[in-house]
């Protein structure tokens, strides 16, 4: 389950406030302690802005074609529609020196 950054404080609040050790009042919250301690530690690296929700994903993909790259593959499947996509791949690689899967192409 997802918790607002509002409701990450209030959680801290209320374990740094109560007169329970630490676990058993994370027990009693349904909370693990492991979520509770990296939700502490942002908190206190970077205050109340820690505790906002991060995007999990990548900014950018690792193995994008460059649009250069992906101009001149097309140019060449427009010369020679006659080849296979494992055939286009094979004859960019060995013409442009620049790998591209079949898959890619």
């Amino acid at each position: 389950m997802r918790y607002p950054a509002s409701e990450k404080l209030e959680i801290i609040r209320l374990v740094e406030r109560s007169h329970l050790p630490v676990r058993r009042t994370l027990d009693k919250l349904g909370i693990p302690s492991t979520t509770f301690y990296r939700w502490y530690d942002r908190y206190h690296a970077f205050g109340t802005a820690g505790l906002w929700d991060r995007n999990s994903g990548p900014g950018r993909v690792w193995n994008r074609i460059p649009d250069e790259i992906r101009r001149r593959v097309v140019e060449l499947a427009l010369e020679c529609p006659e080849l296979s996509p494992r055939e286009l791949a094979v004859r960019f690689t060995d013409t442009k020196d620049y790998f591209v899967s079949e898959a890619s192409v």
